[in-house]
């Protein structure tokens, strides 16, 4: 199955809206949030550092970094247009300004940045040493990268073996990230391209019932199943059924590891 983030420009107005919803609801949940301050705190931001967020999505992290004491001009970049429509209207009043690109072809001349962040991105983009090679070319010597990930091979909702729902997160998965082992190789592609790697470091993100990022992987996965002739509609329907009976019992959960870089631009 294909990366449908990959290909999010030709899908229809409604699964783009719902696939923008999801980035969203990602963005609220505490245990996120919590990730990606310990991740923000780690980044050496010089003073009214000039930031640019490839792949910005709906903004979520783009707002925070806006609203972070002694940051300076703060750019979203992404290549849905969808997406930077629904990313403006949320990031109304705010210091940000947000421009369509190809995190592959960035639409920058020289080195004008003091921080480059993926967040969620890589492991959407094919070839993603161009996307690495493009935030060393506009950062100023110096400068630095960091990126945020999923370690996206250890998703997993099962309860045991042979659990019927962990198919549904494994075709998840497979339809919704490029490639779900990138973060594994990312220090060595940041080398490749003449970063110095800082730092590497996991986080582990576990879901009880309550909080649903983790139920909207096992909808889309029994939706991707469905699609692909799998299974049936009524066998979809009783998957995501099953879901809902666990977070109704208590007994729902998932996890995720993350994982996050942090590369510097030599001087």
């Amino acid at each position: 199955m294909p990366d449908v983030w990959s290909g999010i420009t030709e899908l229809d107005a409604a699964t783009q809206l719902r696939l923008a919803g999801i980035l969203e609801l990602r963005g609220a949940d505490p245990q996120q949030q919590a990730m990606r301050g310990v991740f923000l705190d780690d980044i050496p931001f010089p003073p009214e550092a000039r930031v640019l967020e490839l792949g910005c999505g709906t903004g979520v992290l783009t707002r925070r970094l806006a609203r972070r004491p002694g940051i300076g001009p703060v750019i979203g970049v992404d290549v849905a247009p969808f997406l930077l429509a629904k990313a403006r209207e949320l990031a109304a009043g705010l210091p940000i300004a947000f421009r369509h690109g190809d995190a592959r072809a960035l639409p920058y001349e020289r080195p004008e940045f003091d921080v480059a962040i993926f967040d969620s991105t890589l492991c959407h983009v094919p070839q993603p040493e161009k996307a690495l090679a493009e935030a060393f070319r506009v950062l100023r010597p110096g400068g630095c990268l960091a990126a945020f990930d999923g370690d996206y091979a250890t998703t997993t909702v099962a309860l045991g073996e042979q659990d019927p729902l962990q198919a549904c997160a494994e075709a998840m998965m497979a339809g919704s990230v490029h490639d779900r082992w990138l973060m594994r190789r990312l220090p060595a592609l940041l080398r490749a391209q003449g970063f110095e790697v800082l730092r590497f470091r996991s986080h582990g993100y576990s879901e009880m019932p309550g909080t649903g990022y983790m139920l909207t992987i096992v909808d889309r996965g029994a939706e991707m199943l469905q699609a692909a002739g799998r299974i049936g509609a009524e066998t979809a329907a009783a998957l995501k059924a099953e879901a809902r009976r666990r977070v109704e019992a208590g007994t729902f959960f998932g996890h995720i590891a993350y994982v996050d870089v942090i590369a510097r631009r030599p001087g």
